[in-house]
């Protein structure tokens, strides 16, 4: 008996294949087509597919891509056409369509790994991944694919001017993965078994060393430390957050703390 996940899996990729089965029918029927007489066919195609591709159409503009790809092989204009066919299953947006978008961006990897528009298909496929992220409290799946294609693409085009839009993408999916981590060790904090929120924030911290709300992490690592007889320990987290954040919600609590904390290392009583 198939699983819930392997059965929601089965379906979209069978209806990933139903699409692409209906694009390959239009394509087919001619609109694609070139005029009689054109001295580059190919540069028609493509010139055609990327009027339509800016135009949002997308099944149009995948039909003029895809003529050019299966009619002509040798062009030079191949490659980017192939990119051009993920584009318009990304422009899309469906859960099908981005199936389809990750095996054009993954076929034109393995066959154009020399490319010099690799790094693009490289940076589309993690997007690919990232635009089907789901929130923190459900499956993260689509996030931790997003994370390794990203990952992927700084180890390999450490130069590509894409590179500031990557690291702002990647940072957004680790962070999606971090608040999750986050939330559990809260809840850990909040039903007061502070060795299991120690550990989560502890581990958060140790594996995303610059998530974005680190501070709130500080925090409530510091509190659950200090609620465990561990005050010692949670003192240099909240200095951390002290000296790393200039805006932070939690900076007027981390300052009364960290005096309190000092204030009880001195043997001084706290007011």
């Amino acid at each position: 008996m198939n699983t819930p996940w392997v059965c929601v899996r089965s379906c979209r990729l069978l209806a990933a294949g139903l699409a692409l089965a209906a694009a390959t029918a239009c394509a087919s029927s001619g609109r694609g087509a070139v005029p009689p007489g054109t001295l580059r066919p190919d540069q028609f195609l493509f010139d055609r597919g990327t009027s339509e591709l800016s135009e949002r159409h997308w099944l149009t503009a995948r039909e003029y891509f895809r003529q050019l790809t299966e009619s002509y092989t040798q062009s030079p204009l191949r490659p980017d056409a192939k990119l051009a066919v993920g584009d318009t299953y990304l422009g899309e947006d469906t859960a099908e369509s981005y199936v389809l978008a990750i095996n054009e961006f993954q076929e034109f990897l393995s066959f154009y790994p020399t490319n010099p528009r690799a790094d693009y298909a490289q940076f589309k496929l993690g997007m690919a991944h990232f635009s089907q992220m789901r929130s923190p409290q459900r499956d993260q799946t689509e996030t931790r694919s997003a994370v390794r294609e990203f990952d992927a693409f700084i180890q390999r085009y450490p130069n590509s001017s894409l590179m500031p839009e990557v690291r702002t993408k990647l940072r957004e999916a680790r962070d999606n993965l971090g608040a999750w981590e986050f939330e559990v060790g809260r809840h850990y904090l909040r039903i007061r078994w502070y060795p299991g929120a120690i550990d989560r924030l502890m581990t958060l911290l140790k594996e995303d060393p610059e998530y974005s709300h680190r501070d709130a992490v500080y925090f409530y690592l510091g509190e659950s430390l200090i609620r465990a007889k561990r005050a010692a320990e949670a003192l240099p987290y909240l200095e951390r957050l002290v000296e790393e954040f200039e805006k932070s919600e939690y900076l007027g609590e981390a300052r009364k703390r960290i005096a309190t904390l000092k204030m009880q290392a001195q043997g001084t009583p706290s007011s």
